[in-house]
């Protein structure tokens, strides 16, 4: 039975200022992002959007501000350590291995999970066996959720962009993450390909409950998929809320859609 309460934040930020060589990325940027949910990004390119990823999974460190995940408090995180944490990430362009088949691609994405060392894994004793075997079938179950089965043993270089980009899901997916961070992830699609990762994405939060943070440039993508979206604009926040506040905000039409008021 629902207690009527709002889930507990998975992901906290308090107050984070970025800034390179003078210049401020983000600025003094708080919100808090519910376990379980859809938050989405959006503000005009330049608004700080990839950089506050950037700044979640370890990659930038801030020079003001506490990263809390999981109810544990950062003040500096590495990307190893947040993939240990449960942090994965995609990125706007895409980063996977051309040559190399979709089923060696997703695998990549559970070198965390595997028990067996390097020694085993390359003379192929001890536990090797049995590990190659599990995470395997891990990964098979990723493949076939995201409708990539037909390209198990394709080279990635060969396929289309859309089924790229899901690919690139989909190894972030078989990490196990508890969050999820999408960095435009159907930038360059057409309206088939957008509807496809839109169905995907919203089955892994409903699922396997990941929560995810997403950053999107289609307004009406983010109105159907998001809970929570917050918007930034030359780094500051300007709005914070459901769709449907955001939507309305006079703020937000200024800024994102150049209206005055």
């Amino acid at each position: 039975m629902s207690t009527g309460l709002p889930a507990p934040a998975l992901l906290s930020l308090d107050h984070i200022s970025l800034s390179f060589d003078g210049v401020r990325a983000i600025a003094d940027l708080s919100f808090d992002v519910a376990q379980g949910s859809i938050c989405s990004l959006i503000g005009p390119n330049g608004a700080g959007k990839s950089s506050l990823l950037n700044v979640i999974n370890g990659v930038y460190a801030p020079q003001q501000g506490t990263v809390r995940f999981a109810g544990h408090a950062y003040r500096r995180m590495n990307a190893y350590r947040t993939a240990h944490a449960g942090i994965a990430r995609t990125f706007q362009n895409i980063a996977l291995f051309r040559r190399m088949s979709v089923l060696d691609n997703v695998l990549t994405g559970r070198s965390l999970h595997r028990r067996s060392t390097w020694l085993e894994q390359t003379f192929g004793v001890g536990r090797a066996k049995r590990d190659d075997a599990l995470q395997r079938e891990q990964v098979d179950a990723v493949i076939d959720a995201l409708d990539l089965a037909r390209y198990r043993s394709t080279p990635v270089g060969t396929l289309s962009y859309g089924l790229q980009k899901r690919v690139e899901l989909a190894r972030a997916l078989a990490a196990e993450p508890r969050l999820l961070l999408l960095d435009e992830p159907m930038a360059g699609m057409n309206a088939a390909e957008k509807r496809e990762m839109v169905r995907f994405i919203a089955d892994a939060n409903a699922r396997l409950g990941v929560t995810i943070v997403l950053i999107e440039h289609d307004i009406g993508v983010v109105m159907d998929v998001s809970d929570h979206v917050v918007v930034l604009d030359y780094g500051r926040k300007i709005a914070d809320g459901t769709p449907d506040d955001v939507r309305a905000d006079p703020a937000v039409l200024a800024a994102y859609l150049g209206t005055r008021h």
